[in-house]
């Protein structure tokens, strides 16, 4: 018996650094904003609204557009990740040589601070590009030779309609292609880290059952859709779930590309509506924090619909 009890001390003595950790930087900040979501909160505490900062988000047109922001965000960068990550990976899984060298650069622009990364693309994007303008002119597209693509508020489907002659209803707009030129940095700095995991995971497909596969008379689109796609299905699950809240969360390269214009909220993500309320120009951090929760409820509830839906689909160890 006092063996047993020194070993769970022992055991406890061991949990207790973590777990204060854990309670003093995750638990008790989550809480204490909650609480804060609560208030009529600015710099000082103010009254006590119950839930009024969260009926005030429901009804406000701004978090919508921040909402349908992040969709289109999401949208644009997680599923393109994904695809052009697995035709990387598909070719570097072959022998090829300097295969090693291609890894290291594809990985590359995940380790580049993003801060740093969106400055050097935003000094791209910020500027006219009379070559990349002028070629798109010439075949037929109506665009200036002085359009700076990061300045455009106007939707990617209405700017591609308007290029070839026609006219869309401002609903069918589309992402701005402000927020455009942020996706493709955003993919840019992922594709690396998805095109070394799926390399993992296409390096562990057995050589056996590929071999079985070919004799048995699949090949090209039948292999990949029968047999590696499903035994890769744990490793795409993984990148899809880590993206997508990945992408939710996204913050700090939309900053940079904007900095104090938002472009008539067609770049607001949610995230930085956050921001834009609590600190930014109202200082409503009681509401910001309610905006955080909604955030949070809506991204564990995405999650939620993805392992119902698409984790009933994942193979693992050949087993549905």
């Amino acid at each position: 018996m006092a063996r047993s009890r020194r070993e769970t001390l022992v055991a406890l003595a061991c949990v207790l650094p973590s777990a204060l950790v854990i309670v003093a930087f995750h638990v008790w900040p989550l809480l204490y904003a909650f609480w804060v979501s609560l208030h009529r909160w600015t710099i000082v505490p103010g009254p006590f609204l119950g839930l009024g900062n969260y009926r005030e988000v429901v009804g406000s047109p701004a978090f919508w557009q921040s909402v349908g922001v992040t969709g289109w965000y999401v949208l644009g960068t997680v599923p393109p990740t994904l695809l052009v990550a697995y035709l990387i990976a598909e070719l570097l899984n072959r022998d090829l040589p300097g295969r090693g060298f291609y890894r290291v650069l594809f990985f590359t622009p995940y380790v580049v601070s993003p801060v740093a990364a969106a400055a050097v693309w935003k000094s791209l994007f910020y500027q006219a590009s009379p070559q990349v303008n002028g070629w798109l002119a010439a075949q037929g597209w109506q665009v200036s030779p002085h359009q700076i693509w990061l300045l455009q508020p106007r939707g990617l489907f209405q700017w591609l309609a308007e290029a070839t002659g026609h006219q869309l209803p401002s609903w069918a707009a589309g992402p701005s292609l402000a927020l455009c030129c942020i996706m493709v940095v955003a993919i840019w700095t992922n594709l690396g880290f998805a095109v070394v995991v799926l390399l993992g995971g296409l390096s562990q497909v057995p050589t056996e059952v590929l071999e079985a596969a070919r004799l048995d008379g699949a090949s090209g689109w039948r292999l990949r859709r029968q047999v590696i796609w499903p035994l890769l299905s744990p490793v795409l699950f993984f990148l899809l779930i880590v993206f997508t809240i990945r992408a939710f969360q996204a913050f700090s390269q939309i900053y940079v590309f904007t900095g104090e214009n938002s472009l008539l909220g067609t770049t607001s993500t949610l995230t930085y509506y956050i921001f834009e309320t609590a600190f930014k120009t109202s200082g409503r951090i009681g509401y910001g924090s309610a905006v955080a929760f909604v955030l949070f409820a809506i991204i564990l509830a995405l999650t939620w619909v993805q392992f119902r839906v698409v984790g009933s689909r994942v193979h693992y160890g050949g087993e549905r």
